[in-house]
């Protein structure tokens, strides 16, 4: 009886943590209760937005991340592929909106006019970078990037938690075999006072449900260390701080807050028209800068309507050719950046609950369903003893 009760122990960890996991997507009939789907995934929304919450709020200031970046430096970086899009852009600005002007001029007064025209873009990205970095909050909202991120993917989220939290994990799951053994020693002795054959389901379902509520409570408390007869105890979620700020850092620095995802928050979220006010409002001064001395004439020659238009399809293109022209000033950013060691720094500093808050929304909300079903296990295989027993 002890054994099995430390086998009902086991099993009904491992179930428990794979059902907060898997399956990714629903698994039943849909529009009904009837099926499944892993509690985390299933709370994307929830669980994702309370981890970027503590995140936003505890371990990374947007603004003072992002101080970081040398406009100057970025303008260097990028000041080869700037030099191509400056091209292309002129080019195709000058065949389409005054093409007999542009065969008509000599090569070397082509090459001229877009050197011209090179040598002021750094000037304007470095322009920009001052005033988006200065006011970050105003193009980027890094809770919603990151919350999107992980509802998206949800295996990102699972990853997010699972791999912080893996020697917890195993403790929930090895602590099953020991509680569950116990247990089982206790059952072994009301079994042979009674002989009742209530007492293995009974004591299975007990098994199941007592053992998933230890682990999960040994997990989290208590929170400082605290003396208990002859040993003392710590919840080692709070043991392993310094671990967890490091595993925690790297995956974030690695698959959340990357240069890539912060360039298509910008584009794509809900503060892009912001950014796109201030890169038209760039390319425009700097076009009206180049011509400024024959400005009258191009006016004459083009049409104020169409010098206008020029220049907004000026900003357009330059938009989209953001994605392919910032992948040449990733490293540089993502070294200057320092996502990693700012989040093992913070976590340091926060309080027991506030880093409790990292791990702890994963099971508060739904813990009751997984001890539930740890209870359910367990008095169907202690009736499945039963059974072997009459027989």
């Amino acid at each position: 009886m002890p054994f099995i009760a430390a086998v009902i122990g086991y099993v009904t960890k491992r179930v428990a943590i794979e059902m907060m996991y898997r399956p990714v997507e629903f698994v039943g009939v849909k529009g009904t209760f009837i099926g499944w789907q892993g509690v985390i995934p299933r709370n994307a929304h929830r669980m994702a937005s309370v981890a970027m919450e503590l995140l936003t709020t505890n371990l990374i200031r947007p603004q003072e991340i992002f101080a970081r970046l040398d406009p100057s430096k970025v303008a260097e970086e990028l000041s080869e592929p700037l030099r191509r899009a400056v091209e292309d852009v002129t080019r195709e600005l000058m065949a389409e909106y005054q093409p007999q002007l542009w065969e008509m001029l000599p090569a070397q007064a082509q090459q001229r006019l877009i050197k011209q025209v090179q040598a002021d873009a750094p000037r304007v990205v470095e322009k920009l970078m001052r005033e988006i970095a200065g006011n970050i909050e105003e193009v980027l909202d890094v809770r919603d990037m990151a919350v999107r991120n992980l509802v998206r993917d949800k295996a990102l989220l699972n990853r997010l938690i699972r791999d912080v939290a893996q020697p917890e994990m195993r403790f929930i799951a090895h602590s099953g075999i020991y509680f569950g053994f116990i247990i089982g020693l206790v059952q072994l002795g009301a079994w042979a006072l009674t002989h009742s054959p209530w007492i293995m389901p009974i004591f299975g379902g007990l098994t199941g449900w007592l053992t998933d509520w230890l682990a999960l409570k040994m997990i989290f408390f208590p929170r400082e260390p605290k003396k208990f007869l002859f040993f003392t105890w710590q919840g080692m979620f709070q043991r392993r701080r310094m671990e967890v700020a490091h595993d925690y850092g790297d995956l974030i620095a690695r698959e959340v807050l990357t240069v890539q995802n912060v360039l298509e928050a910008v584009l794509t979220g809900p503060k892009s028209d912001r950014l796109f006010a201030l890169v038209q409002r760039e390319v425009q001064r700097a076009i009206d800068t180049q011509v400024s001395l024959v400005k009258p004439l191009v006016v004459l020659t083009v049409g104020s309507r169409r010098y206008q238009e020029m220049k907004k399809v000026a900003a357009k293109r330059a938009i989209e050719l953001l994605p392919t022209t910032v992948k040449h000033v990733e490293d540089y950013a993502s070294n200057a950046l320092d996502v990693r060691n700012t989040i093992i720094k913070q976590m340091q500093q926060l309080t027991p609950i506030q880093y409790e808050g990292l791990l702890r929304p994963a099971f508060r909300q739904d813990e009751w369903k997984l001890i539930a079903v740890g209870a359910v296990i367990g008095f169907l295989v202690g009736e499945l003893q039963v059974l072997l027993l009459l027989h």
